[in-house]
C-alpha cells in the first residue's frame, strides 16, 4: 500500500467513524429519552459518553491530520478554497461537539441521581436534552457538507 492510499483510507475511515458514531449516539440518546425512564437514560448516556471519548475524540484528532497529509501528498495548497471552507465547518462542528459532550455528561449524572432516588428526570435534564438535540442539526449538516466538499472539490472562488 502506498502513502496516498493509506492516507486516503485513514481519512475515509475517520469520516465514517465521525458520522457513524454521531448518528448512533443521537439515535440511542433519543430512544432512551423517549422512555422517560431515568435508569435507561442513565445507562445509555453513560455508554454514549464513553463512545464519544473513545471513537469521536479519536476521529476528531485523526481527521485533520490525515486530511492535511492527503492534501500534501496530492499537491493541493492548504489554502485551496474548498479546504478552507472545510476547516471552518470542522471548527463549527467542534464548537457544537465540545458543549454537547459536557451536556451528555451532565444529563448522565442527572439521570443517575433521579434513578437512585426513584424520582422522574428533572427539568434540568429536559432543558439540557433540548439544547443537546438542537446542537445536533447544524453539526450533522456541517459534516455532510464537508463530505460533499471532499467528494466534489468545487472551485468556490
Amino acid at each position: 500500500m502506498d502513502w496516498f492510499t493509506l492516507a486516503r483510507w485513514l481519512h475515509v475511515l475517520g469520516a465514517t467513524v465521525l458520522i457513524g458514531t454521531g448518528a448512533g449516539i443521537a439515535f440511542f440518546m433519543v430512544m432512551a429519552h423517549r422512555t422517560r425512564d431515568a435508569r435507561i437514560v442513565a445507562h445509555v448516556a453513560s455508554t454514549v459518553v464513553v463512545a464519544d471519548f473513545l471513537f469521536t475524540a479519536s476521529a476528531v484528532v485523526v481527521q485533520p491530520l490525515t486530511g492535511i497529509w492527503l492534501a500534501i501528498l496530492v499537491g493541493w495548497p492548504l489554502d485551496t478554497p474548498w479546504l478552507l471552507v472545510s476547516y471552518g465547518l470542522y471548527l463549527l462542528i467542534g464548537a457544537f461537539w465540545l458543549p454537547v459532550v459536557r451536556m451528555q455528561m451532565r444529563m448522565r449524572d442527572l439521570a443517575r441521581e433521579a434513578a437512585a432516588s426513584g424520582e422522574p428526570l428533572p427539568e434540568a435534564y429536559h432543558r439540557l436534552y433540548r439544547a443537546w438535540f438542537a446542537c445536533g442539526f447544524p453539526a450533522f449538516a456541517a459534516i455532510l457538507v464537508i463530505v460533499w466538499l471532499m467528494l466534489e472539490r468545487p472551485a468556490l472562488w
